[in-house]
């Protein structure tokens, strides 16, 4: 009745998500980020070490960042892990007892601990709206719209995206901020959000809602964007000259921010980003690359 074990999949791709049937608008003033059910016990059915669960959380983690640097609000899932029998009722016969037998890993995955301005929600089934005051929260904020990213796509995610539909709220899943139990079923999740119930977008575009607006990008989102990708424990001493590299950042990321400001038409190469790799340098060659763009740079 347990979850099995999960093997690895690749990470869906913004150029193979479904076919989408509205083209809703992600719109940052509207928007709250739903990160699901990245407790420990739902992650150790994964390889800790696939690239699987490197990239999710890598996603989820630089979208938290972006979203606290815009005033969008972060609110989790978690189940408890002391459910009683009445409360977990039919999840009983579905899943077993679940976290009532692992009580140690009902924390939040270290990458993604709540900070205090985020919002903690007791999950009680698959929908996060269920015996929750989501909706009443979403409504005082003044936002209707709900990015949605964790696991499993094609339960509590894909569930809580239908019921935010049928709540007349917008719901946004991030494909490659998901993960599911094979990659079948992943995209199950997706095809039938895009299909039914929302849009599924990528997180380089969730970053490019956050960052892009009519004042422009600035120092400071720039900032938050970078520093997101790091190891976070050696940023206590970190200088804007510092090589990057020596702070965790590897190629893919490089390959990953290289794509994501060609979407801003911003076109800058790996190898101009490699061989320049401190916060001050990168800025530089921002300012610079951007000075005939319609996207302003703002200190």
């Amino acid at each position: 009745m347990s979850i099995p074990t999960i093997p690895s999949y690749p990470m869906p791709t913004a150029d193979h998500f479904p076919q989408q049937k509205v083209t809703w608008a992600l719109e940052p003033n509207r928007a709250v980020f739903l990160i699901h059910d990245m407790q420990a016990y739902f992650l150790r059915f994964y390889d800790a070490d696939s690239e699987l669960i490197k990239t999710l959380k890598q996603n989820l983690s630089a979208i938290k960042a972006y979203c606290h640097a815009h005033g969008i609000p972060v609110v989790y899932t978690a189940q408890p892990k002391d459910q009683k029998p009445e409360d977990r009722a039919l999840l009983n016969d579905m899943w077993g007892s679940g976290l009532n037998d692992f009580p140690e890993l009902q924390q939040v995955v270290d990458e993604l601990t709540p900070g205090e301005q985020d919002t903690v929600l007791v999950k009680w089934r698959y929908s996060a709206f269920h015996r929750s005051n989501l909706q009443e929260l979403m409504s005082n904020w003044g936002r209707d719209q709900l990015l949605i990213g964790g696991i499993y796509a094609h339960i509590g995610c894909m569930m809580t995206a239908v019921d935010a539909f049928m709540r007349d709220i917008q719901p946004f899943m991030i494909g490659d901020a998901l993960a599911d139990f094979s990659e079948s079923e992943h995209y199950q999740a997706l095809t039938y959000t895009a299909g039914r119930a929302g849009r599924v977008i990528s997180t380089n575009e969730v970053l490019l809602a956050t960052s892009v607006s009519t004042s422009g990008l600035h120092y400071e989102q720039f900032k938050t964007q970078i520093l997101s990708l790091l190891d976070e424990e050696d940023l206590d001493d970190f200088q804007a000259d510092d090589e990057l590299i020596d702070y965790g950042l590897d190629s893919i990321q490089i390959m990953n921010l290289v794509s994501q400001w060609k979407e801003m038409g911003v076109e800058i190469s790996f190898q101009e980003l490699a061989s320049a790799a401190t916060l001050n340098a990168w800025w530089d060659l921002l300012q610079t690359k951007m000075t005939t763009k319609q996207v302003d740079l703002v200190e």
